[in-house]
Parts: C-alpha cells; structure tokens; sequence
C-alpha cells in the first residue's frame, strides 16, 4: 500500500477539542487537509477552530457537537457527515472517557458509559462513515486504543474492556478492507499529558480521598505532550503503520506483557510501588488509565532517550513497514 497522502482531503476527529484530538487537527491542518471535529465541549472546540483558521485560513473546518454517549445523537451527526463528505481520506476515533474503580466499585450503568463512548461510538461511527472512507482512494482509519488496550490492571475492568474491543475491531478491519486499499491503525498511547485524567468520572463505590492520591500520583507519570503523540500517529498513518505505540510508558509494559502475559501485573505493580510513591501509588493503579510504568525504580521519571528516532512507530509483527 502506498504512503498516506495527506494535502487535499479531508479528515474527521473525534474528541477534537482538547489532547491528543486537539494536536491531531493542528498537525492535519499543517498538512494541507480539511476536517470535521466533533466533541461535545462547544467552548474548547470553538477555541481551536479559531486558531486552526487563524493560522490556515485556507483550510476547511466544520464542527459538530455530540456526546458520543448518545447513540441517536452519534448517529445523526455520522448521517450529517457523510452527505456532506461523501468522500473522507481519514477518519480518526480518538475520543474517550474514563472511569475510576474496580469492577465491584462501580455501577453498571457507569461501567457501560465508558463502554457506549470508548467502544460503541467507534463502532457507529466507522460503520457510518466507511462508505465514504472506501470511495476515496488511499483512504486510511485509525481508532485510538491505549496502553490499557494491551495490558489490563486491577481497577480498570471497564476502560480495559473498552479498549481491548477497540483494539479488536481494528485489527479485524484492517484485515477486511486489505483488498479495498483502506489503511487501518490502531493506535496506543502512555503517558500523554492529557485531561482524561481530571475529566475522569469516579465510581460510586470509591472514596474521594482514594480516588484524588490516585489522581496525584499517576499525573506525574504524564510526560509526553499531545503535540508529540499527534506527529508520531500521523507518521504512523503516512507509512501505512498497522500498530503505533507512543512512548516507552506503552512499548515496555507491551513487551512485559507478551513475555509474561498471565504475571505481568504483580511485575508492574512492584515496579510502581517502588518507582512512584509505594502503596499509595498501588491504590492509584485501580483509578484511571494513566500509563502503567516500567518495572524499574527509575521508571517514574522520563525514560533515556533511545539510539533510535523516538518518533518512529512500532508495527504489529507480520505487518508490513
């Protein structure tokens, strides 16, 4: 398949106003590509039109506010979307929510709204938006799953579950829409430094206090700017990657995981005890998906830099370069 071609097409964000969303259509912009952001803060979406158009008034920017949490909502937005896009060369499912607390800390119906944005609306947007996605040639899909989407801690059934599925699903249709030329990613970040972590709901079955030592202790491990995880996907979409991991918070836990895939968890959760804060930063682990570290002591502080480009993406085994 040949490399992503970025000027004169137009791509659709999810969860655009702010993070990674955010940096993805400043980077798009300066690429030369139209969008379609879609979030549901109606403030921070306005804010970064203004600047995307303020630097690239020659760009196209249409918006739509939607809780994706909203299945009617989601769907008639994706239906406004493909009349007037027929023809998408990328759409981006990076919106995403948070939960704190174990399976029995947690309500039902909050379990599923994690479930219903994080997986469902990636699901009805994709299956809305792929006729439009395979009528442009070297069209390309990515779908934003997590570090959580490779390793699954205590304390995260519900934003792992979420997670895993759309790791899943991804990996499905990359193989299905081979033969139509559509390039599919997905996408794992670390430690992005984003606002998932103060946006995140709390479970009703957890304590404040839990809940706020939780929150303290895993900022810290957010050390990667959004602006540098957009360029990594973004490169990752150009070179037709089929996997991209950012940072060294997602590639080493992924590694652990694989060499010792039913251990892994009692490896990290002595690696962060001991590397950032001790039991408090095990009870942190139960409370939102920030990036599980290393299991090393220094891995509470940014990682060396690696003799290779730290931008480059990682593929899944099998998956061409």
């Amino acid at each position: 398949m040949r490399d992503f071609v970025f000027p004169g097409g137009t791509a659709v964000v999810t969860g655009a106003a702010s993070g990674i969303g955010e940096a993805l259509a400043h980077a798009l912009a300066r690429r030369g590509t139209d969008l379609v952001l879609l979030d549901r803060d109606a403030e921070r979406l306005d804010a970064v039109v203004a600047a995307i158009r303020a630097a690239h008034p020659d760009r196209r920017v249409d918006t739509h506010l939607v809780d994706l949490a909203d299945a009617d909502a989601t769907d008639r937005v994706a239906a406004e979307i493909r009349r007037a896009h027929p023809r998408i060369r990328l759409l981006v499912n990076n919106a995403g929510v948070a939960l704190g607390g174990r399976f029995d800390q947690v309500t039902l119906d909050e379990f599923l709204w994690v479930v219903d944005i994080n997986f469902r609306a990636v699901v009805r947007l994709t299956h809305a938006l792929l006729p439009a996605l395979k009528a442009e040639p070297g069209a390309h899909l990515v779908n934003v799953s997590s570090l959580f989407g490779l390793i699954a801690p205590a304390g995260q059934a519900a934003y792992s579950a979420s997670k895993f599925a759309v790791r899943g699903f991804t990996e499905a249709l990359r193989h299905e829409l081979a033969d139509d030329g559509v390039g599919v990613t997905s996408v794992h970040p670390g430690g992005i430094r984003t606002r998932i972590a103060q946006s995140a709901r709390v479970g009703s079955g957890v304590s404040p206090e839990e809940y706020e030592e939780g929150r303290r202790q895993f900022e810290k491990l957010l050390s990667i700017e959004p602006a540098k995880a957009a360029e990594v996907i973004l490169r990752g979409v150009q070179r037709r990657r089929g996997r991209v991991l950012i940072g060294w918070s997602a590639k080493l836990p992924d590694l652990l995981a694989r060499i010792a895939p039913a251990s892994y968890h009692q490896i990290l959760a002595a690696g962060l005890n001991r590397g950032a804060g001790g039991p408090a930063a095990r009870s942190a682990s139960r409370l939102e998906p920030a990036p599980a570290p290393a299991p090393t002591p220094a891995d509470a502080v940014p990682a060396p830099r690696p003799a290779v480009d730290p931008l480059t993406p990682e593929t899944t085994p099998g998956q061409p370069a």
